[in-house]
């Protein structure tokens, strides 16, 4: 458990005229406070001025006013620690890399209370996790979904989450994945060129960008809507056409922004979804003409969104030196692009 401790912060010239938005302001950086986590602490008693403590974040404050915040120890959680083995690409004691592997859900939730990525951080980490938000827990900065495999970086300290988490906030952070999708995206097909929200950048690049919602009748998916959405951001170019004429495809996407299921609503919304997503691939079948029967067969019973995150590269946000990590396709992707290669 780490030890509570005392932050002072003196408040600066012409500060915000209450007391939250003024130590959201002038709190040192290196104490890594949210908002949210300031509301709470005041909330809780923990901040105090003259020695009284101050419960109302809308106190008003002074130039020159000393304000001493009491961060407890941090608070242990409920999830309960597991021995699952992991994939680690890279740790240190700010943050941790980890290589997913298909089928493992990131967070604890109703459905999946154990077994989880968290779950096994929590045993992997131990007493190196020194808190976040004040819980003694991993700090997910980004997810994957269940059934995608492959990198995602994990803070193992409020700073490191902070840092970490304004990356991801500005799309400075880099994600490629690897897809093997229905048919083949072409620069020269009309149908492309018409559907809104894409258009093709140099090099073949497509650029697909359109708010994403909760779907109107299904909650448990994503819908392209065109306001009162998220807006989202995917570049997606063909790295290998697969059977002749192509019938499938294996394709790099790159995120710009990171919301729930993008990638795989996006190229469903150009009529290329992935195969084996069994949410957004539709009921399209492979040509057995194209690819071969075997490999078409193959493809039709895969049984996950063909979808791995394949790199990741970001600053490391307390020493700030560019980090950057690969993982192969795993076995099961290869095996699959394996045999439609195999099929022309």
């Amino acid at each position: 458990m780490s030890p509570a401790r005392l932050i002072r912060v003196e408040i600066a010239e012409n500060p915000p005229g209450r007391l939250d938005k003024a130590l959201a302001r002038d709190v040192p950086e290196e104490a890594a406070l949210s908002r949210s986590r300031l509301a709470r602490l005041i909330a809780d008693g923990q901040v105090s001025r003259g020695g009284e403590v101050v419960r109302d974040g809308k106190a008003k404050v002074a130039t020159g006013d000393v304000i001493e915040i009491t961060l407890p120890e941090a608070a242990e959680v409920e999830t309960v620690a597991e021995s699952i083995p992991l994939t680690i690409a890279y740790e240190d004691e700010a943050l941790i890399v980890v290589d997913k592997p298909a089928g493992m859900v990131v967070h604890p939730a109703p459905g999946s209370p154990s077994g989880t990525l968290v779950n096994a951080l929590l045993h992997h980490c131990g007493d190196t996790l020194s808190g976040i938000g004040g819980e003694k827990r991993p700090g997910i900065v980004h997810r994957i979904d269940k059934d995608t495999s492959g990198l995602l970086v994990v803070a193992k300290s409020d700073a490191a989450h902070h840092g970490l988490a304004a990356q991801f906030e500005a799309h400075s952070a880099e994600r490629r994945y690897l897809a093997l999708t229905h048919g083949c995206p072409d620069p020269a097909d009309p149908r492309l060129r018409g559907i809104k929200g894409t258009h093709w950048e140099t090099g073949e690049l497509l650029r697909i960008s359109t708010e994403l919602a909760r779907h109107k009748h299904d909650r448990q998916k994503q819908a392209v809507v065109w306001s009162g959405g998220r807006h989202a951001i995917t570049r997606a170019r063909v790295l290998e056409p697969l059977g002749v004429p192509p019938a499938a495809a294996l394709v790099e996407c790159r995120l710009e922004t990171g919301r729930t299921h993008q990638i795989r609503v996006h190229m469903a919304h150009i009529g290329h979804g992935l195969l084996g997503d069994p949410v957004y691939g539709g009921k399209r079948r492979l040509s057995g003409r194209a690819l071969g029967p075997d490999p078409a067969a193959l493809a039709q019973s895969f049984p996950r969104q063909a979808l791995h995150a394949a790199s990741l590269g970001f600053s490391h946000p307390l020493s700030g030196k560019a980090l950057s990590f690969e993982s192969p396709l795993p076995e099961d992707m290869e095996t699959l692009l394996t045999a439609l290669r195999s099929g022309m």
